[in-house]
């Protein structure tokens, strides 16, 4: 389901940022050899993460779901000086694509890649994110926020991606569609969190924006 009027969404692509050549080159390897290249953030959603990055200039971010590290380089790009990315991918079978755009990115030594199962690694990492970027296995976004409200400072955001889902949360989830059902049930568990400020944008497939006040 597109959201936007499709010339309304070029109209805004060509008057935003273009994207650094590094990420050109990423998204068009993935288009050319990767599966399900409509994962990708993109050029938009791209320069969307990286200006609210910029705006925070977080001190540590954690980004849940690498797929092919696009948004990991947009969010990287307003670290603050001393600042870390943590990103978090199940998939090590785009770790060879992954560590070869963060080599070649200005903030290398500030992103931290880790394989393996994100509600596992978060503890062990012993971190307080301040910016927090949710876009992997839908059933489990409920417990990932669950996890990581106590461990994160009031002032801190967190934004969710495919809180849409191509309209599907609109309508009752089949009985064996769990991706729908798990963001029926995150949406409304962000609803429900009185220590959550927030919006839900309905561009591209939706981003739920949330900042935490206590």
């Amino acid at each position: 389901m597109d959201f936007i009027d499709q010339q309304i969404q070029d109209y805004a692509d060509n008057h935003s940022s273009p994207e650094p050549q590094l990420l050109q080159d990423l998204s068009r390897e993935t288009m050319q050899k990767v599966l399900q290249p409509r994962m990708l953030s993109g050029h938009f959603q791209g320069r969307v993460l990286s200006m609210i990055s910029h705006m925070l200039k977080p001190k540590c971010i954690l980004e849940i779901g690498t797929y092919t590290a696009y948004a990991t380089l947009c969010l990287s790009e307003g670290l603050a000086k001393d600042g870390v990315l943590h990103t978090i991918d199940i998939n090590d079978e785009l770790e060879v694509y992954i560590k070869k755009y963060i080599a070649q990115s200005d903030k290398k030594d500030q992103i931290q890649y880790h394989i393996g199962n994100a509600l596992d690694l978060i503890p062990q990492l012993n971190i307080q994110p301040d910016l927090v970027f949710i876009d992997a296995d839908k059933e489990n976004y409920s417990a990932y926020l669950e996890l990581l409200l106590p461990l994160m400072p009031v002032g801190s955001h967190i934004i969710a991606d495919n809180v849409l889902w191509s309209g599907k949360i609109l309508h009752e989830a089949k009985k064996n569609d769990k991706e729908t059902k798990g963001l029926q049930d995150f949406n409304a568990l962000v609803q429900s969190k009185e220590n959550l400020e927030k919006v839900l944008l309905p561009f591209r497939d939706g981003l739920f924006l949330m900042r935490k006040t206590k």
